[in-house]
């Protein structure tokens, strides 16, 4: 039902209301479904958060441009509520003030908006935040891979594995090296790249100091977001220029075969949003604590509805399998960024079989 509403990225392809909510954060959903609300409910709400709430929401409205009635419908949906009719939305920092100070008054909305003011404005490559990833591939795919590198450790991990994905094998294992070893950059090298690419795409924003940026989170949250395939390839050259640091990418990663390290409740809000057919296709050749994990949080009917599913099936192409293993976790991190399950990760987590 979800896919039925569609919008178009930038480059005019459809993209339907699921892949719209795949790309999106907990916090940009909220920040959605925020300013779907009526002033009055607007204020209640916000004066119900803590101060660092707050701050992550507001500076998240700030950032963002017009919502449309596609992103909206998939938001509400997806938080149980219908659409009011409202269309037209618009983010950006004059909304954001507005909203704060409906609900707190003058004098405090303003001391929140001070300190919100240089992080608003000081994002590096904030002019990429939306841009198409074919585009912007064939922007960066024959810079020096440390300047791919510098430029997808600064942009959303969604967007950044788009890019990452298109990139040839070689140059993919590289510029995921260099992410991963990437520590402090000057502000003038940042500046440079910027600079370029201002006057090739968009506007630029300078930052004022050193960028903490790269290492191996953005890396594994990048990797995270790809395909199987793509997360196989990059996996085995990072293998091949450092096994050590291959290891610990992998122990903060979260594969399908991860799954039986959750606990029972986790599991079971996962397949109430996996359709059967896709979970027959996902389970097929793995090993049995993976699919006895799977059988024991159905119930016998549906247990035994999924392995006859799984029977009729046949022979399944790898790569079939592997699209189906990673729409299952996808839907495992949506459920983690949203708070509802919880997520072991590092080597002591590792599942041994």
């Amino acid at each position: 039902m979800e896919d039925t509403l569609t919008q178009t990225n930038p480059a005019g392809a459809a993209v339907s209301s699921a892949e719209l909510l795949r790309s999106m954060t907990g916090r940009r959903k909220a920040a959605v479904l925020i300013l779907q609300l009526d002033r009055a409910a607007c204020s209640r709400v916000l004066s119900q958060m803590r101060e660092s709430e707050l701050e992550e929401l507001t500076s998240e409205i700030a950032r963002m441009g017009e919502i449309t009635p596609t992103m909206a419908d998939a938001v509400l949906r997806e938080f149980g509520m219908m659409n009011n009719g409202v269309a037209g939305v618009h983010g950006g920092l004059e909304q954001s003030r507005e909203m704060l100070v409906g609900a707190l008054g003058e004098s405090r909305a303003e001391e929140i908006m001070g300190r919100l003011s240089t992080s608003i404005f000081d994002v590096p490559f904030k002019f990429l935040q939306n841009a198409d990833a074919r585009q912007l591939l064939s922007f960066v795919g024959d810079e020096h891979p440390q300047t791919i590198a510098l430029v997808l450790a600064h942009i959303p991990a969604p967007l950044a594995s788009k890019v990452l994905a298109g990139l040839d094998s070689n140059l993919q294992s590289d510029v995921a090296h260099r992410i991963a070893m990437m520590d402090r950059t000057s502000p003038e090298v940042i500046r440079q790249v910027e600079s370029i690419l201002e006057r090739r795409m968009s506007n630029v924003l300078v930052p004022a100091e050193l960028s903490v940026v790269g290492g191996v989170q953005p890396l594994v949250e990048i990797i995270n977001r790809a395909d199987r395939g793509t997360e196989k390839l990059i996996l085995e050259g990072l293998e091949q220029r450092n096994k050590e640091l291959a290891d610990e990418v992998r122990s903060r990663m979260f594969v399908f075969e991860d799954l039986v390290n959750l606990d029972d409740r986790a599991v079971q809000l996962v397949l109430r949003q996996v359709e059967v057919a896709n979970l027959a296709i996902a389970l097929k050749g793995v090993t049995d604590q993976v699919r006895e994990k799977i059988m024991k949080n159905m119930s016998e009917r549906a247990a035994e509805s999924l392995a006859e599913e799984i029977e009729l099936l046949g022979p399944v192409r790898v790569n079939t399998v592997e699209e189906a293993q990673t729409e299952v976790v996808r839907v495992i991190r949506t459920l983690e960024e949203e708070g509802q399950i919880v997520v072991s990760r590092g080597a002591e987590d590792e599942f041994v079989a």
